[in-house]
């Protein structure tokens, strides 16, 4: 069932319309369906250390970074369930790691305090340790319609409107209220594929002349808060990224084995 729990895709975004939205919805109808639950609000903390290391980091658009996050549907009750969530962008692919939890759970195992149960604990317990003081640092909220296709759950399109964050009263048990990141009218769409996007949506975004962009929800948010995310790169920490452990190992090349000429002579003769 843990697998459920487990993401690795790709992630591609458009800010689009609510025009450029409702032709989209329309050619999605023959090929998807909406998610059964309709809109809903979704609730989510941003970690970060004091420096805001990760967040400066992903300004930099490298070729690998990670976020760490909690994440509720709606305001999360008393005795709600969250997800702590730890993703990973290697080389254009998304990797997505949670686990199902109570508040009292996340709060410990985000804390390092608490022994991990299972490896997607261990891997978030990893992160902890590796950036020192890591703490809520941002809430961002939004309302997001969600699509699937009817041969393939996997493949999805998402769009998210009334994108809103704030610096304080970082708790997911806290109102939604916030501050807005884009403009009215307007919606984040994420297509979410394992491969290649079908061929009617191609055809569909170049028809409407829609072209993907960079658009990350905590890092615009972090902008708007007038914090510098392009300090100069002598302000951070070094850091070598280590392969995500979930993550396909890269095969090395064997050495170029040589034979002396006499002997592949002889071997032929």
């Amino acid at each position: 069932m843990q697998n459920q729990f487990v993401f690795k895709r790709y992630e591609v975004k458009y800010l689009v319309t609510d025009e450029q939205r409702a032709r989209i919805e329309r050619a999605m109808a023959p090929h998807m369906v909406a998610d059964e639950h309709g809109e809903s609000t979704i609730c989510n903390v941003y970690y970060d250390t004091p420096s805001h290391l990760l967040i400066r980091r992903s300004s930099e658009k490298p070729i690998y970074k990670e976020k760490v996050r909690v994440r509720s549907y709606g305001r999360l009750s008393e005795d709600g369930e969250l997800f702590v969530e730890l993703k990973k962008k290697y080389k254009g692919v998304v990797y997505k790691r949670r686990i199902a939890s109570d508040a009292a759970h996340a709060e410990a195992l985000l804390s390092g305090t608490c022994m991990p149960s299972s490896q997607i604990e261990r891997e978030i317990a990893f992160t902890v340790a590796r950036y020192e003081g890591l703490a809520p640092a941002c809430y961002i909220a939004y309302d997001r319609c969600a699509f699937f296709a009817e041969d393939d759950r996997g493949f999805r399109v998402t769009f998210d409107r009334n994108i809103r964050w704030r610096s304080e009263r970082l708790s997911l048990a806290e109102d939604t209220d916030g501050e807005q990141l884009l403009e009215p009218g307007m919606s984040l769409m994420e297509v979410k594929c394992a491969g290649a996007m079908p061929l009617w949506l191609v055809r569909e975004l170049s028809a409407m002349r829609l072209y993907k962009t960079s658009f990350s929800k905590y890092g615009t948010a972090w902008a708007r808060s007038g914090a510098d995310v392009t300090a100069p790169r002598t302000n951070l920490v070094p850091l070598r990224p280590a392969q995500p452990v979930y993550a396909p190992a890269p095969i090395p090349y064997p050495a170029r084995i040589r034979t002396p000429r006499h002997a592949a002579q002889a071997h032929v003769a």
